[in-house]
């Protein structure tokens, strides 16, 4: 009974690949199911040759009509490894339209609250007009990803404060290299959930379309993201009470690498000096 929401304030740190991780590696006994509420279009119809319906849009239009635990599971297709998702349109007018309607109804809210049911949501790119705030606002915890490099995390320090006021229960989840997962964490004054590498395999593997000469339970991808889907079900099974739990540099797995490619340490930037 876990309403998840993943976003992003700035690019494409890799969403929709964290929220179908997430769903493919959720280990409390319930059953994931990934709702793709970005506003800007998503991206599951594209890559994986899925049908338009049953999708966001045929859920809105039946959530208009009647609302029930289950109508979430009446829209879902399945991705190549099995995982249930409600893919959104691929334009943004016809995806914010049925998010809007969504908005309206509350209805991952409640799919969400059917027992044994976690709905991963795909919240895209997050910004004060966007439809799908009101899903963030509903979440029992918000996954905020961002990339460990000075544009991204200046986006974190100054909208930090806006995004606690969506949501008292948010997280950062940094991904690929960059800054190390402490020193963002320490400077920022901000928790760091977990750190997800970048690994093009592990995700093609995680939705069945690659090979699986190379056990995706091994790979650096698959490891992350065990961890931070055990820590966020943890997490909501623990609310309200959250310390402010600092992420180690040791904890951050895979691609948690505070030096660029060529050696020389990353200096000192202005997004550290943004919450001081």
């Amino acid at each position: 009974m876990t309403l998840v929401a993943v976003c992003s304030l700035k690019g494409s740190p890799g969403v929709t690949t964290a929220a179908v991780g997430l769903a493919a590696r959720w280990q409390t006994g319930e059953t994931p199911v990934v709702v793709e509420c970005d506003p800007a279009g998503g991206d599951l119809l594209g890559r994986y040759r899925l049908e338009t319906a049953p999708g966001l849009m045929s859920l809105a239009a039946a959530a208009r009509r009647r609302g029930e635990q289950g109508l979430v599971w009446q829209h879902t297709q399945r991705l190549p490894g099995g995982q249930p998702v409600v893919v959104g349109p691929a334009g943004a007018a016809q995806a914010r339209a049925s998010l809007s309607q969504l908005s309206r109804t509350g209805v991952l809210r409640w799919a969400a609250d059917r027992a044994g049911t976690v709905v991963i949501a795909d919240c895209g790119r997050i910004e004060p007009s966007s439809p799908a705030l009101e899903v963030v606002g509903e979440a029992d915890i918000v996954l905020l990803l961002a990339r460990a490099r000075d544009d991204a995390l200046s986006h974190v320090a100054m909208q930090w404060p806006t995004v606690a006021r969506w949501s008292r229960r948010r997280c950062l989840v940094l991904v690929g290299d960059g800054y190390p997962t402490g020193e963002v964490a320490r400077e920022l004054e901000i928790e760091v959930m977990g750190r997800i590498p970048e690994d093009p395999k592990g995700a093609a593997a995680l939705a069945g379309q690659y090979e699986r000469r190379a056990t995706p339970t091994r790979s650096p991808l698959v490891r992350a993201l065990d961890r931070i889907a055990d820590l966020a079900a943890s997490r909501v099974s623990d609310s309200p009470a959250r310390g402010r739990e600092h992420a180690a540099d040791a904890d951050a797995g895979p691609g948690a690498v505070g030096r660029p490619p060529g050696g020389a340490a990353y200096p000192r930037q202005p997004w550290s000096e943004v919450r001081r």
